[in-house]
């Protein structure tokens, strides 16, 4: 039986990806920090599921975690982390772009080290990271949520890179990017290509099987990365 962890399972996409892990015959240990919620999961699935409430932005906390998890099922097939944070902050207010930013560069980065160096030492091991399409390019109404996100997108393709320490090359790194999704991250009003929470799962769930390097959510988006990648700032500027 596979073993796996998600990040990030309470809501969204990481809860959806739950079952179909579970369908697929993994054990599914889950974090969030709602334990209530949590549990509701757990009751679903039965014992396919073990549940630990966590704060990615309790560094220390992510660190026990990890290692609890990793005692109660040896080894770790899959890693999915599905935890972030993001706000509409054209005023700037500081609470909300720290946040953002405990949330989406130090917890995240904590738990991909974590990830990665029991990869390279088991030899083996896939790491899947919910980032976005809001990587490509800033934005004026949320700075700190774009800007972590293009963190968090060169970071994976670093831990892609260091891949090349691991002999065998048994260690994935996918780099998933949703555009606008039917979730509480959907961030603004008259949203663009919203695409169904479901759709947007599925999608993600079949990139992450056949260890996709990077995947837009849904396939359209690659349009809009094509665009977004050329268009010069000033053009940006004036149309966003």
């Amino acid at each position: 039986m596979p073993n796996a962890i998600i990040f990030g399972a309470t809501s969204g996409i990481g809860k959806q990806l739950v079952g179909h892990l579970v369908k697929d015959g993994y054990k599914v240990a889950i974090t969030g920090r709602r334990q209530e919620l949590l549990e509701a999961i757990k009751e679903t699935h039965l014992h396919s599921v073990s549940t630990y409430k966590h704060d990615v932005q309790d560094l220390e906390a992510s660190v026990s975690a990890f290692n609890a998890i990793v005692s109660e099922l040896k080894t770790i097939d899959l890693v999915i982390h599905s935890s972030g944070v993001g706000y509409e902050n054209p005023k700037l207010e500081w609470e909300k772009e720290y946040d953002t930013i405990q949330t989406n560069v130090l917890g995240a980065t904590r738990i991909y080290d974590l990830t990665f160096n029991l990869f390279k030492a088991q030899g083996f091991g896939h790491l899947a990271a919910i980032s976005s399409i809001a990587s490509l390019r800033g934005n004026r109404e949320s700075p700190a949520y774009f800007a972590s996100k293009a963190y968090q997108v060169n970071y994976l393709e670093s831990l892609y890179f260091k891949t090349k320490e691991v002999k065998g090359g048994k260690v994935h790194i996918t780099d998933i990017r949703p555009g606008f999704v039917d979730t509480k991250m959907a961030l603004g009003d008259g949203i663009f290509w919203m695409a169904s929470l479901e759709k947007a799962t599925r999608q993600i769930y079949n990139a992450i099987k056949r260890k996709k390097r990077r995947v837009y959510i849904s396939k359209r988006w690659n349009l809009i990365a094509l665009v977004l990648k050329v268009a010069p700032s000033w053009l940006i500027k004036k149309v966003m």
